[in-house]
């Protein structure tokens, strides 16, 4: 398990858990709510991870489902792990739900792939670059400021607990040439962030590339960012100007690894990607 690890995955692995032994001992979630004088609802947001059980209840549910000790004792301790903070709790009421989610499963993942046509990606962008993108936004879709101050510091939070961490994450990113052409603050700006690409293309853990305009184009579509999350499975997260959408299902996260893995083929190599970048800087002078 990686040392990053996040409560979120635990918290849907106790809800698979403990849903797999209600099927074993061949109940339906209604009657295991009356036997315990709970709502079906409750059952249902246990197992779903939509809620965060007390102890209480999970000894509860172990006991209907006649655990064995051994069994009962792992149990017992996934729950303690999933209810543990994340880094991000703190940030919580200032988040989309789904993004929340995502930075869970992300603290947990073993590696990332996130393709951008439009944005540097959120774990390589510069303080300045962040704030003169949100400020951006704030105008078009009216958000408050201290939102946008909100939104920085998880944004800044985020690469501290991705990047700067003894077990890193292993992230391949594939950024369209438009990402290092369009103006967020003044050129100033803009060069900051083309240096801090630069540096972060030099650490182990990341292979960076640029997918040239001139480039075959192999896909048609917006940000998504793919994650290989040890003993749960993949997921796609989609980004949007309000929000995101995560994807689980096997079959569509499998299209999308394909599709990453051809945007892969059609970009420049990690050396190039880096010679590139250094040549784009003078273009902000």
């Amino acid at each position: 398990m990686p040392e990053h690890g996040s409560p979120t995955v635990r918290r849907r692995r106790l809800g698979q858990e403990l849903r797999r032994l209600r099927e074993r001992a061949d109940l339906t979630g209604d009657q295991v709510a009356v036997r315990l004088g709970w709502s079906a609802a409750k059952i249902s947001r246990i197992e779903t991870a939509r809620t965060s059980p007390r102890t209480s209840d999970v000894e509860a549910l172990l006991l209907i489902y006649m655990v064995d000790s051994r069994q009962r004792q792992e149990l017992l301790a996934l729950h303690r792990d999933a209810t543990r903070k994340g880094w991000w709790e703190d940030y919580r009421d200032s988040l989309p739900k789904e993004y929340t989610t995502f930075l869970g499963l992300e603290a947990e993942a073993t590696a990332a792939r996130d393709w951008e046509p439009q944005v540097v990606p959120g774990l390589f962008q510069t303080e300045a670059y962040v704030r003169a993108m949100m400020e951006s936004g704030q105008r078009s879709t009216l958000e408050a400021p201290g939102g946008v101050r909100s939104r920085i510091e998880v944004r800044m939070a985020r690469q501290q607990a991705v990047l700067r961490t003894d077990s890193p994450l292993a992230i391949s990113a594939v950024l369209e040439e438009s990402v290092l052409l369009r103006r967020f603050g003044d050129h100033e700006v803009m060069r900051e962030q083309l240096r801090r690409l630069i540096e972060v293309s030099e650490l182990p853990n990341v292979e960076l590339r640029i997918l040239p305009l001139d480039a075959d184009h192999p896909i048609n579509t917006g940000t998504f960012c793919h994650l290989k999350v040890p003993e749960f499975h993949d997921v796609v997260y989609l980004e949007a100007l309000l929000g995101g959408r995560l994807v689980e299902d096997e079959a569509i996260v499998y299209r999308y690894e394909v599709a990453f893995d051809y945007l892969e083929t059609k970009a420049l190599d990690v050396d190039d990607s880096r010679r590139f970048l250094e040549k784009t800087v003078r273009h902000w002078r």
